[in-house]
């Protein structure tokens, strides 16, 4: 799915009603259906409930949510925040509209002592929409915003929260509704993917209102949102004639002293996607371990006893695909054979955990990196490797700007993980939850990406589809234990299921 400006969201709603053709005010009447049916799927008819609507579009979507929701025998009281002068020409033919059927339901606040109390279970936000280019300036609307944030009620926002910007970073002191749910219309909003506006979005959820398709097809945008389908169009199915080699040699490069468990989660998450042949190579403490917990893998040892220094040529040119990095350290020696890899390897390499923190201080190591090599950071290895960012949109420009310098794919780790590739695209997973938040989680997904990558996916498709899994894996885990008590393995094994 795309993730369009909001300029280019407009332009498909003016696209949508010249050309479907359909009335603008028909046009607001699907979206309200559409939100009003989310609303009724969550709350029973008996919910306390207030809406609070702007003079805007966004206004005029509240007021025909709430015709819809009484219509449905729900109860509620419209409060409509006078904000400005005028209001716009679909909103004040939705305000006419219930005017008509349910006048008594319909109340004015024109100043600070015309909120109402909020001792209620539900409040349905639809005051400002997605235009907003300022911050709301201690007015009003500040005050209606503020009582709204320190009700106990559950705040459900249409299409975006009241006061916030969705193409561009919140001021430290900007002032916005803080939303638990957000039911947004066609497309995610590019904000909604980024931690610090979490507070003000809480969970969302995408309502198609059918814009034209035409339309969208000619959107051009660097983002993507990654859904079940897209994986479904990636994934090879297996032939009835086929053998493990078919599915590719996999060579993972991992474990020090103390570290193994990384190796060995990795290890097991690679074949339990598929690999035809792993082969793990590890210091020599670590080779009974490797053994006695993944039978099904290859072992070979470093001449070092407790870290990486070095691997044979021979293995880096049998191997379909490498990963490096997983428990490894950043011994001197191990960063001397990261850098004989790196020269030897013609192939994408996968670079994970201490390989990362060792290119880090190696930055001229990058330049020897054959193309499309694939680095799953998480933010702060991420920070190492490319500098300190001052927000989330500041972060997505310099991951943008390593992938395109380096022809290189940067999986960098999240609640709505990042795929940036070397052609400047971004691709933001939907999969996941936060029981993920556990050691070894991030070595289970290099171990998904090398089993895909050594199945000759390209690079690009192995890292959409090994992220999507990972999530899926997680997902899959958290249904039958709570986020608090997950760990990698339980990812591991869920990897049986997907």
């Amino acid at each position: 799915m795309k993730i369009p400006t909001i300029q280019q969201i407009r332009e498909a709603d003016a696209y949508t009603i010249a050309n479907e053709p359909i009335e603008s005010i028909q046009l607001m009447e699907r979206a309200a259906n559409v939100a009003a049916s989310k609303v009724m799927e969550l709350f029973p008819s008996d919910v306390s409930m207030l809406i609070f609507c702007g003079k805007g579009n966004n206004g005029g979507d509240g007021l025909a949510i709430a015709r819809i929701l009484l219509q449905h025998d729900y109860t509620c009281q419209v409060y409509i925040v006078k904000h400005t002068e005028s209001f716009s020409e679909d909103c004040q033919k939705n305000l006419a509209y219930l005017q008509s059927a349910h006048p008594l339901h319909l109340h004015e606040i024109n100043q600070e002592e015309d909120i109402p109390s909020l001792h209620i279970e539900l409040i349905i936000d639809a005051i400002l929409g997605s235009g907003l280019h300022t911050p709301v300036a201690n007015n009003l609307l500040s005050k209606v915003f503020s009582h709204i944030n320190h009700s106990n009620a559950f705040v459900f926002s249409i299409d975006i929260p009241s006061g916030f910007f969705a193409d561009k970073p919140m001021p430290a002191d900007a002032l916005a509704v803080h939303a638990d749910f957000v039911f947004t219309f066609q497309f995610p909003k590019l904000a909604f993917l980024f931690p610090e506006s979490y507070p003000f979005v809480g969970e969302w959820e995408v309502g198609n209102i059918d814009l034209h398709p035409d339309f969208i097809n000619t959107i051009e945008s660097p983002y993507y949102y990654i859904e079940e389908q897209d994986i479904q169009g990636i994934h090879k199915p297996r032939p009835k004639f086929s053998h493990k080699g078919n599915y590719g040699r996999a060579l993972l490069i991992a474990g020090s002293k103390g570290m193994m468990g990384a190796a060995v989660l990795a290890s097991k998450a690679c074949l339990r996607s598929g690999v035809g042949i792993l082969e793990t190579h590890v210091p020599e403490i670590g080779y009974p371990i490797v053994q006695t917990t993944v039978p099904e893998a290859l072992c070979s040892s470093d001449q070092n006893t407790n870290h990486f220094t070095a691997v044979d040529l021979e293995k880096l040119n049998k191997a379909n695909a490498i990963a490096i990095g997983p428990g490894l350290g950043m011994h001197p020696d191990t960063i001397v054979g990261l850098k004989n890899v790196i020269k030897n390897t013609r192939s994408p390499i996968i670079f994970d955990a201490d390989a990362i923190n060792c290119l880090a201080d190696n930055k001229t190591y990058l330049e020897f990196m054959p193309p499309h090599c694939i680095f799953t950071p998480h933010p702060k290895e991420f920070e190492r490797l490319v500098g300190k960012a001052t927000h989330s949109f500041h972060r997505l420009n310099l991951q943008r700007e390593f992938s395109i310098k380096y022809q290189c794919i940067v999986v960098l780790k999240g609640a709505h993980t990042s795929i940036s590739i070397p052609n400047g695209n971004v691709y933001f997973n939907s999969t996941g939850n936060p029981g993920m938040a556990t050691a070894g989680s991030g070595d289970v997904l290099t171990g998904i990406l090398l089993a895909l990558l050594a199945q000759h996916y390209n690079p690009i498709e192995a890292a959409i589809m090994a992220v999507f899994n990972h999530g899926k894996a997680a997902d899959i885990a958290a249904k039958k234990i709570s986020y608090e008590s997950m760990i990698a393995s339980d990812i591991v094994e869920a990897l049986t299921q997907i």
